[in-house]
């Protein structure tokens, strides 16, 4: 350990395999053993919560006290120390002989926090250890690994260190201590997934109608998984219905079902796949009543559907711990809970969940009352909340970037004269920003970078 690492680490914050805490007390033991049944990890004692060192007195007795609390748990755990300034650190090896206990129970490590679980379950997740054992297994694939794609991933999310690359990737147990990656760290940062994984694509289909006999558009979403949540949110988006108001002046938008709540089911499919299994892939689906977002594997093992929405296992800890650092992942373990919410306030139904050996997660759209566009048709009286020049025109811009602009039936939606919209469209023309190409009837506006 050195200042370089120690501050790296106090940015990054409490995560799946570190644990900040000031003092010694009763609770070390609970961490201690969830990290023994998890993937192990460091307790930086001397370190408060909000990651300020505020410095704790090493001497023999202290870690006397804490061999003690070990040697309470059951079965035995490997520790060892490391001594930084006024900082010790406890390091925790995965343990080989699952599940441990202590004297309040048996916990699991589930992102920054230490879950409480019943001893069958944790059982159960053992017997089935093999699904957990996929994006922390490590393999020669440096060739493939692209780190500029990483030190763009830790630019965004303002991640600063003075460490090289592989020093990082380290501390974040990407690659072990003998330079291999993790499958994980292909899956994020790889040039080309099916090294590790042939399935490791999201394919995203529109139907017509409300079943699957006949395909719209399809699109199959390769690269890293953090391109795959990207490209599967421009394709709901550019499917999905959507109306517009304006309170206070300030457009607002409304799909067919929250983005929110899609891309939390998108995140929750690509963290929590069984990337083991062979020949399947995440799907997402639209039809004209709803979206299914389709993941391979299930509830994890230990889990049953009595448990579903009140704990949380990760399958894939590494994957899980790098989302974490984004702004995809608000919250561990409340995804369900913050899905319904976004449905619920937007006056959709709540989602529909199946939890066999394929997770599936289904969004019904509004009701066709409800979302009805706002005074559409010639007959229907006019908003009084019609956007002003410049807010038509960057809408007329955005559904031209995408493809699908229509001036009669935008007008239509927005209640306005068409002739009002020719004139934005000329304007826009005029600023050389758009430009018509082809005949008349079978021509289109194309957006000029």
């Amino acid at each position: 350990m050195n200042r370089k690492k120690l501050n790296f680490i106090l940015q990054k914050g409490e995560g799946q395999y570190v644990e900040f805490k000031e003092s010694l007390n009763s609770s070390l033991s609970k961490e201690i053993v969830s990290f023994a049944n998890a993937s192990g990890g460091r307790i930086f004692l001397g370190v408060s919560d909000k990651n300020k060192v505020n410095g704790i007195v090493v001497t023999n007795k202290l870690k006397s006290q804490i061999q003690d609390l070990v040697r309470n748990c059951e079965p035995n755990i490997e520790i060892s120390f490391e001594e930084f300034e006024n900082v010790l650190i406890i390091n925790i090896k995965e343990g080989k002989n699952k599940p441990y206990s202590c004297s309040s129970g048996f916990y699991l490590r589930v992102g920054p926090n230490s879950q409480k679980m019943k001893r069958d379950e944790i059982f159960e997740m053992i017997k089935k250890s093999s699904q957990f054992s996929f994006d922390d297994s490590y393999v020669n694939l440096e060739e493939n690994f692209d780190n500029e794609l990483f030190i763009n991933f830790l630019r965004e999310n303002k991640i600063n260190s003075d460490l090289d690359s592989k020093s990082i990737l380290k501390s974040m147990n990407l690659i072990d201590s003998q330079d291999r990656f993790s499958n994980a760290s292909i899956l994020l940062f790889g040039r080309d997934l099916k090294k590790v994984c042939l399935s490791a694509y999201l394919e995203c289909v529109l139907f017509k109608g409300s079943n699957r006999s006949e395909v719209l558009d399809r699109k199959k979403i390769e690269g890293t998984l953090f391109n795959q949540l990207k490209e599967g949110l421009i394709f709901l988006k550019k499917h999905l219905k959507v109306r517009y108001e304006f309170p206070d002046e300030k457009r607002r938008e409304i799909y067919d079902v929250p983005l929110r709540a899609l891309e939390e089911a998108l995140v929750n499919a690509l963290i929590h796949r069984d990337y083991s299994i062979k020949g399947a892939n995440i799907s997402l689906f639209i039809y004209e009543d709803r979206v299914e977002v389709i993941s391979p594997g299930g509830l994890a093992p230990g889990l049953d559907e009595s448990d579903f929405g009140k704990i949380s296992i990760r399958r894939n800890e590494l994957i899980a711990d790098i989302f974490s650092k984004t702004g995809y992942v608000e919250k561990i373990g409340s995804g369900i809970k913050r899905m319904k919410e976004l449905c619920l306030k937007q006056n959709n139904p709540e989602p529909v969940y199946s939890l066999k050996s394929f997770f599936i997660i289904t969004f019904p759209f509004l009701a066709k009352k409800s979302f009805e566009r706002v005074n559409v048709g010639k007959n229907q009286p006019k908003t009084s909340q019609k956007p002003a020049k410049n807010q038509r025109k960057e809408m007329i811009l955005e559904r031209i970037k995408k493809g699908f602009f229509r001036k009669r039936s935008f007008a239509d939606e927005l209640g306005m004269n068409k002739s009002t919209i020719e004139s934005d469209l000329d304007e826009l023309k005029s600023e050389g920003k758009i430009e018509f190409i082809g005949s008349k009837k079978g021509g289109k506006w194309i957006y000029k970078k």
